[in-house]
């Protein structure tokens, strides 16, 4: 690939799961892709022996200073697209939220996607252009039981990111909010229930990417769970409840 083709990609959340998916499809494509962790140990041996256009760096996306500087100093030469794609889930699902848990879980599923936006708007506003993603999560359209915090998160990002769309259109900035639905990574392993229309990492990357690519301003997948979800999501609340207590969802 040309030089002047290169895109730059800095992906949050990058050592696992979809980020690192994401990050390997731009890498065969030639591009400059940073990803940045709480723990680099996490990612493959072989990937930076593989991919000599990946850089990586130990980052907590709640460690605004730190995450800008490392957005800036790879950013030099430009940034095209910032993922913003860290996050953790509720692994406990308790009936009773547990508070300590919740707060960490907002603190970087909503502060975090905040802070990287941030960061990234320091880039990419004075050269105008550049495309903001955030990872969300079907379970943003509706109040799931048991993980409450983690539905407050992702509905965050979700409206963060539509109002965004809106307002950075003026400075040539495209924003897009990815929800989906049930994926291979190791924060669906933990989970004991039935997770329908599983997708793979690598498959749920590719349909991402090219959502990312049209500017998509909201991309839900897979498309089973985007009819299920927007069937719940446009039900009388009250209906909501009721049929989730029905069918024992709680």
């Amino acid at each position: 690939m040309k030089d002047e083709k290169r895109k730059h990609i800095f992906i949050t959340g990058g050592t696992t799961g979809i980020g690192l998916a994401l990050a390997e499809l731009y890498l065969k494509e030639g591009h400059h892709v940073g990803i940045c962790g709480r723990d680099l140990s996490k990612i493959p041996d072989s990937f930076k022996d593989i991919y000599p256009m990946l850089h990586s760096f130990e980052v907590d996306v709640r460690d605004m200073k730190k995450l800008s500087t490392t957005i800036k100093n790879f950013s030099k030469d430009g940034l095209d697209i910032l993922i913003a794609n860290a996050g953790i889930g509720d692994f406990k699902k308790t009936v009773l939220p547990d508070m300590e848990s919740s707060r960490q879980i907002l603190d970087i599923n909503v502060f975090g996607v905040f802070n990287t936006f941030e960061a990234g708007m320091e880039v990419m506003i004075p050269r105008k252009k550049g495309h903001l993603v955030a990872m969300a999560s079907v379970a943003g359209m509706v109040g799931l039981p048991r993980i409450g915090a983690y539905s407050a998160s992702k509905a965050a990002v979700l409206k963060l990111c539509e109002s965004f769309a809106i307002d950075l259109s003026s400075v040539g900035i495209n924003v897009t909010a990815i929800a989906p639905g049930f994926i291979e990574t190791p924060l669906t392993k933990s989970n004991n229930h039935h997770m329908p229309f599983l997708m793979s990492a690598e498959k749920a990357a590719k349909k991402m990417k090219k959502a990312i690519e049209r500017k998509r301003v909201l991309y839900v997948l897979p498309f089973r769970m985007r009819m299920v979800m927007l069937v719940l999501e446009g039900m009388p609340r009250f209906l909501y409840r009721f049929f989730i207590k029905m069918f024992r969802f709680e």
